[in-house]
């Protein structure tokens, strides 16, 4: 099942699914949001609503140097256990949207993820029962401002500014997702990044056991893998689209005062 938040013509918050009727992608860089939307009875073409971020996360976890290439492309060792930092709800931005970025800054980089969404509330979570508590996948761009990243240890301002995580557009169960499934981002339509999840250093079972020896994740909250290599920055004006295999595309463009 691939599930939806979205508001509505009435402008009323609804959760719906999000089905084609042939084939698996949901949104394409070509032809733009295809298939329906269905709440209920109702049925809205995806051009006629507000598409929402997928979930509501308390927090975002995210994941450093998860890919081998991109610790080589950032001249960085790899980790001996994942690497933890935090984006709050503040950060999350959804799919469609003409995102504001931080002014000033020399470099502004697009991460493409795979998102883990929680679907229940955990805490010590065996590898083995992880994905139960697994409500699907969905696509994340964590976006960095290298300018504050590389002066401070903690990446508040680095990574957890407004509009850092768009999210989405949809959560795919895992069913839908290989465990090879291909990621990409293009800027612009170019091909930037291209990788797989299968090349996950820590795979989404461990990042779930380690993160929950340490905390409670809540419904809802978010898992960002890591990003492959082929990192580079922003400029103002550019669109980016993130697309995994099994979930669709997230997209969104960019203003840089």
């Amino acid at each position: 099942m691939k599930r939806v938040r979205f508001r509505d013509t009435a402008g009323n918050v609804r959760g719906g699914r999000w089905t084609v009727e042939d084939g698996e992608p949901v949104v394409t860089a070509a032809a733009g949001p295809y298939g329906r939307i269905a709440f209920g009875d109702e049925s809205y073409d995806p051009d006629e609503v507000d598409i929402l971020p997928p979930c509501e996360p308390t927090k975002v976890v995210c994941i450093g140097r998860n890919y081998a290439d991109h610790a080589e492309e950032m001249d960085s060792d790899l980790p001996d256990r994942p690497m933890l930092f935090l984006k709050a709800p503040n950060a999350v931005a959804s799919h469609g949207k003409h995102l504001t970025m931080p002014s000033g800054k020399e470099r502004i980089d697009y991460e493409a993820e795979l998102g883990v969404v929680i679907g229940e509330q955990c805490r010590n979570v065996s590898e083995s029962g992880a994905m139960d508590v697994v409500a699907g996948y969905t696509c994340v761009n964590d976006i960095s401002n290298r300018d504050d990243q590389r002066r401070e240890q903690n990446w508040v301002r680095g990574k957890a500014f407004d509009n850092a995580c768009p999210i989405g557009p949809l959560v795919a169960t895992p069913e839908h997702v290989p465990e090879d499934a291909s990621i990409e981002l293009r800027l612009n339509g170019e091909t930037k990044q291209s990788s797989s999840r299968e090349h996950l250093i820590f795979s989404v079972p461990e990042l779930i056991t380690e993160i929950t020896s340490y905390m409670t994740l809540e419904p809802g909250d978010v898992i960002a893998t890591g990003t492959p290599e082929g990192v580079g920055p922003m400029d103002d004006g550019d669109e980016v689209e993130v697309e995994i295999e099994g979930i669709g595309t997230l997209k969104h463009s960019v203003k840089i005062p």
